[in-house]
């Protein structure tokens, strides 16, 4: 007996006719994942937890209070209606608090040197970017750490330019082959920016860089008036030190980024059981009460400044002191930070996506996808760390980071969650396939347009069977993490900065990147 031919053929004809949807590009509204997908489903913290949460913040505000302000903060915010004890700390009145918060930004914009990747920060849109000061990175081949370079940052703005589901980069290494602290900040600043189009955010080091860093910004803008119609820097700030004291020279720094038109992140990085309180109900009140004080300050220097609420308290392991940032315990922490961001309203910031992990495994996939996932659903609008971290922030994984991509289409697939419509009910096509078809769905009108839009498809994870995976020469997830990572570093050189601008830039400053390696020569 002859073996039926018209089954295989039809299913060979799906095959190809969902292969090549799959190929077509489509608009970005149609897209299954795309930047500011609206989380918030998920709620850690009850309502009067969250109030609880708010009140503890005002508390500690009035009565404890921050030290260590510099004088021109001590002035700005004393002139608001803050206290300044004769033992040093300023305290905050409930009154000033609420008013400052009355004044303070909402529904930001986050641009990017192209439009195409600017981020508006209202609500619950969540987005899902790099960050961090590792001071290695993974060498995955031999399963090795070595110290960060200025190549290694700029290749990283290169590969996270290339990856749809990373939507911004801030600075996720620090440039070890760089002594000069100046030359450093400078040449991160051209590392980030060169490598790619996106949004991106920095740190710096001491105040009086800031006039240097600032030219430096309005020559790759094209000139002050450009760079303050759309600031594509952002200024990641830890301008406390936990618990309750203010950085004396962090807060210089965010006044300079104020006066000169950079959005500012209010980093809170406390760590709970060591710099803020175990309970991680407990860390979440010091990091808001300090992130408040931080509302206060901006306001007080510029009302309506873009800043961001960033909650970023992390976790130890009490066992041994270290941090834990790739456990559940972080997911929780940085999620209840999230829902306090909702509560006030305002732009806000944390942290998921840390691997405890040294590599790019088993471990490390568990610890980056539970947190981004749980802290995407809570909503918060920026989600940093999110891809490449390991060794609780110690290292970066360029391979990681290509396999982050992936990660994080999933992560925003539960964070889009599930649209309810008289059509995705499907009862008439119910009707159709089972009283008039075929009695399956394969074919079906229905699955083939909603296989791009309503699911999402990884670039490098592997679907095939046991089989399948056989033939295709039993494929290994970070091998081919490796050969997309050197692919994208052998072709893509972004050109958004004129050969004019970079000769100017060069010739006012010392650049560490050779011309040859930004130009792919």
């Amino acid at each position: 007996m002859n073996a039926p031919t018209e089954r295989p053929s039809r299913r060979a004809g799906g095959r190809a006719a969902r292969q090549a949807l799959r190929a077509a590009p489509l608009a970005e509204d149609l897209r299954p994942v795309r930047a500011g997908l609206e989380g918030g489903t998920y709620a850690p913290l009850t309502e009067a937890g969250v109030a609880r949460i708010h009140q503890a913040a005002l508390d500690a505000l009035e009565q404890i209070g921050l030290s260590q302000a510099p004088q021109s903060g001590i002035d700005a915010m004393t002139a608001a209606g803050a206290i300044l004890g004769d033992d040093g700390r300023l305290r905050f009145p409930r009154a000033l608090v609420e008013d400052m918060l009355a004044k303070a930004a909402r529904n930001i914009t986050l641009y990017g040197q192209d439009p195409k990747h600017d981020m508006l920060l209202s609500g619950t849109r969540v987005h899902y970017g790099t960050a961090g000061a590792a001071v290695h990175v993974v060498d995955v081949e031999k399963r090795e750490y070595r110290e960060s370079t200025v190549q290694d940052l700029y290749d990283a703005a290169r590969i996270v330019d290339r990856l749809d589901n990373v939507h911004f980069l801030q600075r996720p290494m620090v440039c070890r082959d760089i002594p000069d602290n100046l030359e450093m900040d400078l040449n991160t600043i051209y590392a980030c920016v060169r490598g790619t189009t996106k949004h991106v955010g920095v740190s710096f080091t001491e105040p009086s860089h800031m006039a240097p860093s600032f030219e430096l910004i309005h020559m790759l803008a094209g000139g002050e008036e450009a760079w303050r119609a759309r600031p594509f820097m952002s200024n990641s700030n830890c301008f406390v030190v936990p618990p309750m004291k203010f950085a004396t020279e962090a807060c210089q720094v965010m006044e300079a980024c104020i006066h000169g038109g950079m959005p500012v992140l209010l980093l809170s990085a406390g760590q709970a059981g060591a710099t803020a309180p175990a309970p991680i109900a407990g860390a979440i009140v010091q990091a808001v009460a300090e992130c408040l004080a931080g509302v206060v300050y901006v306001n007080a220097v510029k009302p309506g400044h873009p800043a961001i609420f960033g909650t970023w308290p992390f976790v130890s392991d009490l066992r041994t002191g270290a941090m834990s940032g790739g456990s559940g315990e972080q997911a929780l922490l940085s999620s209840g930070c999230a829902q306090m961001h909702r509560f006030y309203g305002l732009p806000g910031g944390t942290a998921a996506g840390i691997a405890d992990a040294k590599l790019p495994d088993m471990q490390a996939g568990w610890e980056q996808g539970i947190s981004n996932v749980m802290v995407g659903l809570a909503g918060a609008n920026m989600v940093y760390e999110a891809v490449g971290m390991h060794a609780s922030l110690l290292g970066f994984c360029l391979e990681s980071l290509v396999l982050g991509d992936d990660m994080l289409g999933q992560c925003q697939r539960c964070v889009r969650g599930i649209e309810v419509t008289e059509d995705s009910v499907s009862l008439e096509v119910m009707r159709s396939v089972c009283l008039e078809g075929p009695g399956h769905y394969l074919g079906h009108g229905q699955t083939l347009g909603l296989m791009q839009t309503e699911y999402v498809y990884p670039a490098l994870g592997d679907r095939t069977s046991p089989k399948e995976w056989a033939e295709i020469g039993r494929p290994d997830l970070v091998q081919k993490a490796i050969r997309r990572k050197n692919q994208i570093l052998s072709e893509h050189f972004p050109s958004h900065v004129s050969a004019g601008t970079d000769k100017a830039i060069r010739e006012r400053f010392r650049i560490h990147l050779p011309r040859e390696a930004v130009m792919g020569r």
